[in-house]
């Protein structure tokens, strides 16, 4: 038996996201101060720390894709750009006073359930080693970039770096520049970059859908109204939730709904670009919605500039100096950008996450893909709660509401097995496989199943582990209170100490 020689805490939180810091902010608020939060990272922000490229913004109106419970008047756009949404989580941690339970440059190299013991155990790249009695993990679904399998991509000499991992140091000005991929980075960064650069190679597999983004500065008087009538700002809030969860209904009623819309995203493209070479280019073939829709005002107008050239012919290799297409031509450039997304199907590293009898949750998910029990709890791991897990994504509403939801079953949870003395909860394989089943066979007739594209929602083995395919709401009412009985419970024995001495205060 693995000897623990330093008291355990209550929980251990990986992640200081949306997801990670509302975990931190609610346990703090139960009166709960046996906790700590560790993030790779030097500041708390999650993806809204690390993707820091230019133009980076949410496509969600920051008034929903926010706390419930920490509101703000004061966003000054619809949609809020990067900086304002990290100083909005910044805002959140000193309120709620959770800084102190954080642990930055903390990067989790391994946790492994002790089946004896009842608990979790932390290992961090710093040679620290913690245990807990839960473990609540906010990595998130796109947190590990996504790197292309180009033949030569390492023999580049040039510049080079992914847009999660932008390089501010690196000046654009008058470079010959090649971004990879137009998904929903590129089309924020391209417009930011083009005029700043000679020459920009857009290389492009499979144009995006892009709407019009409803963006807008929010006036002054607005948002005193917001801060000073009761109820403007949660009426606010809920109108936008409504407007978009209507959107659900185009997603999981299949193609010919979504087909309904291809007019008007048509006609976007029409009114923005004259020339019907590039039009043609950035016009999807699939049907609107099988991948995700994209928003933006200035991607397709910075598209028609005379320095930036849209290349769908595939890419055949990376040189030392530069890009070869697929047809032969070779295009030499001082730095290339991967707008290549993340590995959204594949959100953990093997050898990070050992469940009981050491089994990696990556072995776990080999013959079925990633899959939890309401995208929470995974068979095999007791104790253990994946915030934004597997089919908890969207594709039309704020995943700041879903997270919510996650917060609450957790909170849940840990005050099941306080009441009832438990040491393990531990989702019962078949209560997990008969969920997973009823979501799959709700996704066969969705747009992302049969819209005609490959898409990063999809896995190796066609399932779609990745997007809830409901309303919000309905995960609302399904996460609403833990069933301890949908788990395989262990109590404890008599008068015997549940857990190790719980440390009160994790500084």
């Amino acid at each position: 038996m693995t000897q623990i020689n330093q008291p355990a805490v209550d929980v251990i939180i990986v992640g200081s996201g949306f997801a990670g810091l509302g975990m931190a902010i609610k346990l703090k608020q139960e009166g709960r101060r046996s906790f700590v939060l560790l993030e790779k990272e030097a500041d708390l922000g999650g993806t809204w720390y690390v993707n820091n490229y230019p133009g980076c913004a949410c496509d969600v109106q920051s008034h929903l894709y926010s706390f419930s419970f920490e509101q703000n008047p004061g966003w000054s756009r619809s949609f809020s750009p990067q900086q304002e949404i990290h100083a909005y989580l910044e805002h959140c941690a000193d309120k709620y006073d959770v800084r102190r339970h954080m642990h930055f440059n903390a990067e989790v190299t391994r946790a492994r359930y002790l089946d004896e013991q009842h608990l979790w155990e932390v290992s961090t790249a710093d040679g620290q080693v913690r245990h807990a009695r839960a473990l609540v993990l906010g990595t998130g679904g796109l947190s590990r970039p996504a790197l292309p399998d180009i033949p030569g991509l390492k023999d580049f000499k040039g510049k080079m770096f992914h847009s999660q991992q932008w390089d501010h140091d690196y000046d654009l000005s008058g470079k010959k520049v090649a971004v990879v991929g137009t998904g929903a980075s590129a089309i924020q960064f391209v417009p930011e970059i083009a005029p700043q650069v000679a020459q920009l190679d857009l290389y492009q597999r499979t144009p995006p859908w892009i709407m019009p983004k409803p963006d807008h500065p929010m006036e002054s008087r607005t948002q005193t109204l917001l801060r000073k009538v009761p109820g403007a700002q949660s009426a606010y809030r809920n109108g936008i939730y409504w407007m978009l969860e209507a959107r659900a209904a185009g997603f999981t009623g299949g193609p010919k709904l979504m087909k309904l819309m291809e007019p008007m995203a048509r006609g976007f493209i029409e009114r923005k670009i004259s020339d019907p070479v590039l039009r043609a280019k950035v016009t999807p073939s699939y049907t609107l919605g099988c991948k995700r829709i994209l928003l933006s005002n200035n991607y397709y107008p910075a598209l028609t500039r005379d320095n930036v050239d849209v290349i769908t012919s595939g890419i055949e290799r990376i040189t030392a100096n530069g890009v070869v297409d697929r047809d032969g031509q070779a295009r030499d450039v001082d730095a290339i950008i991967l707008g290549t997304g993340f590995a959204a199907t594949a959100p953990l590293p093997p050898g990070m996450i050992l469940g009981r009898d050491g089994l990696d949750i990556i072995e776990a998910w080999k013959d079925t893909g990633p899959q939890a029990y309401l995208g929470t709890s995974v068979a095999g791991f007791p104790n253990m709660f994946i915030m934004t897990g597997p089919n908890t994504g969207l594709g039309h509403s704020s995943m700041v509401f879903m997270i919510e939801s996650q917060l609450a079953y957790v909170m849940s949870a840990l005050k099941a097995m306080d009441r009832q003395g438990l040491l393990e909860v531990d989702v019962r394989p078949e209560v997990q496989a008969r969920f997973n089943d009823k979501l799959q066979r709700k996704m066969a007739g969705t747009v992302w199943s049969q819209g005609g594209c490959n898409s990063w929602y999809m896995d190796a083995n066609g399932r779609n582990p990745t997007l809830w395919p409901y309303f919000t709401w309905q995960y609302r009412l399904a996460t609403r209170k833990f069933v301890s009985t949908q788990y395989q419970l262990v109590r404890a024995r008599g008068d015997a100490p549940v857990w190790p001495q719980l440390e009160e205060m994790a500084a």
